[in-house]
């Protein structure tokens, strides 16, 4: 969900509609507009430290909101990405490949029958508060989300297979599997401080956003917030591969993407990447700028419509008031066929994306799934009327299409009120679906979480960020995933509950031969493009813009065409160099750069931490 982060993996992130991630970021710029280091008009400001002398600052301007600051509960794509920054995880992917690469631990190695996993924990990480980080440390995280049902809330399904966890040495972690499970290279799990973490007694309401600095073994350590202000970081001089190029990052909030452009080009911010891009106007008139650089590459998120599938908790209890009509999958199929996905990408997008096909984007193409001839939902109107007449929904004398009770259909399609792109085709939905005698209302929100989680959609926009390893993308629609009673928070991301779809998903999880796994992993996307419950609609570029005067280099992901904001790692923020800072040929006067980026589409100003996990934010959620 796009985040939803989705609405986000973040992950990378994206669960469910959860991921607001905007907390931190507002922490920061609150700070730094306190102490008057930065002003909301001020270009390019210098931040000072005393007798350290000037701060080189990176401000990122986002327009998601934090969820939550603790790795426990967050999902969306800001808060999972503040993570990563943060924590170490045991394993990291290359930003030129997406290949695994060690993290936290340095070699990893399974028995025979794939059941004893033994990490190698490196030996020269430690902890912002200066005690050395341990397998201990590792062990205990994945300790807590198998035993706390509030500590498993954003990454559990990682350790449901989880039999037994232990540290026989502080360099050593061992992982018993009850059966094989092909991520365990891949598990997305911030590692935190045993010493730290084992005093937090509520995992379920613990937010992590109340004392600083937090301590971590990350490329940056989190050192302030304020809700819906900022977020803010400071390099780990400390850190095993190496300091940051800049001393502190920032992450700072602007509701309006054009006023975060015009920071832009004023020189109050160094980088925008949009809620969750910039449209192709904003992109198109910053190429006009010699001193700006458009980033326009292939992403990692989906851009989709995900009905309510009859929201209901683990329990059984039903969540919401989604429309009936939908739990008829020629109704869901209608729609979709109603949608022209080529008009959305030429018009909305004006190409700057792909249509959309299956759940996991073609930027994966060892994964990605393309629905045969005969299974495709293709854009046929006459088609989808059809259906419609087979359901029992038919045309009354003013065209109406209405059911058996003679309600004519009308439905509430949730929306970001942040995200430009989910207006524009709204109105096009509006336009496809009155042809077939279907009201449509648009229901734009800054904060489309609550509703979400609480059911109260019939259709939502939704969309994630997909991690190399897509597990944990399919993991957020199986039954597991649903919230154990409608008051609890569940990892999914729109109530999906399939059996066949749950078995499916766990043969991939325990496939250890890659070329069977990618298989199964596309017959999950088929059956999930058959349920007709989610509608790929496009594939978004990444589409982002920097100062050349402010930031001198920065690494994309992948590094030969990828996205700079919202990576499956921290390369970006950690490689950036200052365009003055001497190591490169950058000409900047500034001696302190202010960097902003503008990602994600939720108000990080009056945000408050949610601790649903939704990525509805737009996502990018998760991861």
């Amino acid at each position: 969900m796009s985040a939803h982060d989705q609405h986000g993996s973040g992950r990378t992130g994206p669960r469910r509609p959860r991921r607001a991630r905007l907390l931190a970021a507002a922490g920061a710029a609150a700070f730094l507009l306190a102490s008057g280091a930065v002003t909301p008009s001020a270009p390019a400001a210098r931040a000072v430290d005393g007798d350290q002398g000037q701060k080189k600052v990176l401000t990122v301007a986002v327009a998601q909101s934090v969820d939550s600051l603790s790795p426990f509960l967050a999902v969306r794509l800001l808060s999972t990405s503040i993570h990563r920054l943060t924590y170490e995880y045991l394993t990291n992917y290359d930003p030129k490949d997406n290949h695994v690469i060690p993290g936290l631990a340095t070699e990893w190695n399974s028995s025979p029958d794939k059941l004893t996993w033994t990490y190698t924990i490196r030996s020269d990480s430690t902890w912002s508060d200066g005690e050395q980080a341990t397998a201990e440390d590792a062990a205990w995280t994945f300790n807590k989300m198998m035993t706390d049902d509030g500590a498993a809330t954003a990454n559990g399904s990682f350790v449901t297979n989880f039999e037994k966890v232990t540290a026989p040495s502080p360099t050593q972690l061992v992982i018993r599997l009850k059966k094989p499970q092909a991520t365990m290279t891949a598990l997305d799990v911030p590692i935190v401080p045993k010493h730290v973490w084992e005093k937090v007694g509520d995992f379920s309401k613990f937010n992590n956003d109340k004392t600083f600095p937090v301590v971590g073994n990350g490329p940056f350590v989190l050192t302030d917030y304020e809700p819906d202000s900022y977020v803010r970081l400071a390099a780990n001089k400390d850190y095993w591969r190496g300091a940051p190029k800049f001393d502190e990052l920032v992450f700072r909030y602007y509701k309006d993407q054009d006023a975060a452009v015009a920071a832009l080009r004023k020189g109050e911010v160094s980088f925008v990447a949009g809620s969750p891009s910039l449209t192709p106007a904003q992109a198109a008139s910053l190429k006009e700028d010699e001193n700006i650089h458009v980033n326009d590459a292939p992403g990692r998120r989906f851009y989709a419509l995900a009905t309510n599938p009859g929201a209901r908790a683990k329990d059984g209890t039903e969540i919401g008031d989604g429309h009936p009509s939908l739990l008829d999958q020629r109704v869901r199929h209608a729609l979709f066929m109603a949608v022209d996905r080529k008009a959305i990408v030429d018009k909305v997008f004006q190409g700057h994306a792909v249509e959309g096909e299956g759940y996991i984007p073609p930027r994966f193409s060892q994964y990605f799934f393309e629905p045969s001839a005969e299974q495709e939902l293709a854009h046929d109107p006459a088609e989808a009327a059809r259906l419609l007449d087979e359901a029992g929904y038919r045309k009354n004398a003013d065209g109406k299409r209405v059911g058996k009770d003679g309600e004519p259909l009308n439905y509430r399609v949730l929306c970001h009120a942040t995200d430009p792109n989910d207006k524009a085709v709204g109105k096009y939905l509006q336009e496809w679906w009155g042809e077939l005698g279907i009201s449509m209302t648009l229901d734009c929100r800054d904060n489309v979480t609550d509703p979400w989680l609480a059911g109260e959609y019939d259709l939502a926009f939704d969309g994630w960020s997909v991690n190399p390893d897509p597990d944990f993308v399919l993991s957020i629609h199986t039954c597991a995933a649903l919230p154990a009673t409608p008051k609890d928070t569940g990892a999914t991301d729109n109530f999906i509950c399939d059996e066949k779809y749950d078995e499916l998903y766990a043969r991939q999880l325990g496939e250890y031969d890659a070329g069977k796994r990618t298989e199964i992993v596309k017959q999950l996307q088929s059956r999930l493009y058959d349920l007709g419950y989610m509608n790929v609609m496009a594939y978004p570029n990444a589409v982002e813009a920097y100062r050349r005067d402010h930031i001198e280099s920065i690494t994309t992901m992948p590094s030969s065409a990828g996205n700079i904001y919202g990576q499956d790692g921290y390369w970006s923020w950690w490689s950036a160099v200052p365009a003055d800072s001497g190591d490169s040929s950058g000409d900047s006067s500034s001696t302190a750069v202010v960097i902003g980026v503008a990602a994600g589409g939720a108000v990080l100003v009056g945000l408050a931490v949610h601790f649903a996990l939704r990525r509805r934010a737009s996502a990018d959620e998760r991861e």
